[in-house]
């Protein structure tokens, strides 16, 4: 049994190259499709996306079609080279969505369940800030946290995958040991077979964020943007799913 890198979630460091075994680019289909309606319908005419956290670019696998241009960010390296090998006609770069500048806008800007990452109001005030630096007048920015802090219930999940080689398996067991803080748990346990066919546990522990759907409008506004909030409606979301919406004022 093994435990997080020091770095962050082993999942994104250390066992990056498994990430397809984790969660395929299929899997993304509903949500991404979802994720892309959105910004069709608040901007017609878009030609240029920027995701951050993109990860693996499971998302922009399918949201790519829509767009002329496509730049995808992720803090890990691994991650980003997964992306590249899935998504080699994007531009990638590997940043910090609190902290990287692009030097340019973007029609929209989108960050999915990454931002969940942001454990402190003001590290998701320095996120959105990103997002507002790269978002262009009148163009949006469209982020989908996990939950808010009226959603949030304890979860477990399962799920994996089979490669030609060797195969992943996961239990994901979200749960919040302090109500009165802004972070919950998820606590990941991953069975990993290898091509010789023996089979390793790693335990994962990855820290969230955590804000009352206030906090967010709150935060849209203090930087500059007019929220909207958008319930998605997700067939394997049992739970109201709400995505955040910025539109920055022409």
């Amino acid at each position: 049994m093994s435990a997080a890198h020091e770095a962050g979630p082993a999942l994104y460091h250390a066992l990056a190259g498994w990430w397809p075994l984790m969660s395929s680019p299929a899997d993304y289909e509903e949500e991404a499709g979802l994720f892309g309606g959105i910004l069709a319908e608040r901007v017609p005419d878009r030609r240029s996306l920027l995701e951050l956290g993109s990860g693996g670019g499971n998302n922009a696998s399918h949201m790519k079609v829509a767009f002329e241009r496509v730049t995808l960010v992720d803090v890990a390296p691994g991650m980003v080279e997964v992306s590249r090998a899935l998504n080699p006609e994007c531009e990638h770069h590997v940043g910090d969505m609190r902290s990287v500048r692009l030097g340019e806008m973007f029609d929209c800007v989108f960050i999915h369940d990454a931002i969940c990452y942001m454990t402190t109001v003001e590290d998701l005030r320095r996120a959105v800030e990103t997002a507002w630096v790269h978002c262009r007048p009148g163009g949006v920015a469209l982020f989908v946290p996990d939950y808010v802090a009226e959603t949030f219930r304890p979860d477990t999940s399962s799920g994996g995958h089979d490669g030609e080689d060797r195969a992943l398996r996961y239990l994901a067991w979200s749960w919040d040991p302090d109500p009165a803080d802004t972070t919950f748990l998820v606590d990941y346990a991953y069975l990993l077979r290898d091509p010789e066919g023996g089979t390793r546990v790693v335990h994962d522990r990855h820290e969230e964020g955590l804000f009352p759907q206030a906090a967010w409008e709150a935060t849209l506004r203090e930087i500059g943007f007019t929220p909207e909030v958008v319930r998605v409606d997700h067939s394997e979301v049992d739970y109201p799913l709400l995505a955040f919406v910025g539109r920055r004022p022409a």
